[in-house]
């Protein structure tokens, strides 16, 4: 009989530990209406999933960096993401600029990926891409090596030192959270760094 309690006990846990670290992955998202992102993003963020970006996420799939947590996103060599303003048809179906939306759209966005449309030349009509290099610093990589990681961190906080033996402390600290049933993220392992 305690056999089967121990199975069962097993099995739960392992139910529990798979749903709390589903990843949900963007290859390929043209965007599209800002409230059906915002209600699924919502849900993502209250699910604990986490979020790859391995493609393309477009327009209203960039709602991504607002609306989950940063921790919780992370993205591959192949992620771009793209930027305009909002826009809603007129009369006669023809994109219209849309204000309001825009704002909308503004207000979400971290402070980050702000500063980088600014520089980019602001939400219009025309397409702006994220990508590459300039991802460091705003969204973390899913596919980056310890060196790497290490020169991400410095450009996150500076004036931040090492603690000494990070690495086996990291390596220590990072078993001890897939043991537990947690899922350390990048950024997680940048915040243990510093």
């Amino acid at each position: 009989m305690q056999i089967r309690g121990l199975v069962l006990g097993a099995a739960v846990m392992a139910l529990t530990v798979s749903s709390a670290s589903a990843t949900m992955r963007i290859s390929e998202d043209r965007g599209g209406q800002i409230g059906r992102y915002l209600q699924a993003y919502a849900a993502v963020r209250s699910s604990g999933e986490n979020v790859v970006v391995d493609g393309s996420c477009l327009s209203a799939c960039t709602l991504l960096l607002g609306v989950v947590p940063r921790e919780r996103i992370c993205a591959t060599q192949n992620a771009r993401f793209g930027f305009h303003a909002a826009w809603m048809p007129d009369h006669d179906g023809r994109p219209v600029t849309s204000p309001l939306g825009t704002q909308a759209l503004w207000n979400i966005y971290p402070a980050s990926v702000r500063r980088w449309i600014k520089q980019h030349g602001g939400l219009s009509r025309k397409m702006i891409y994220l990508h590459g290099r300039d991802l460091n610093g705003i969204v973390a990589s899913c596919d980056r090596s310890p060196r790497s990681q290490t020169r991400s961190a410095r450009r996150l906080a500076p004036d931040g030192r090492p603690k000494s033996g990070v690495w086996y402390g990291l390596n220590r600290w990072r078993e001890e959270q897939i043991t537990s049933g947690t899922r350390p993220t990048y950024g997680d392992l940048v915040r243990r760094f510093i």
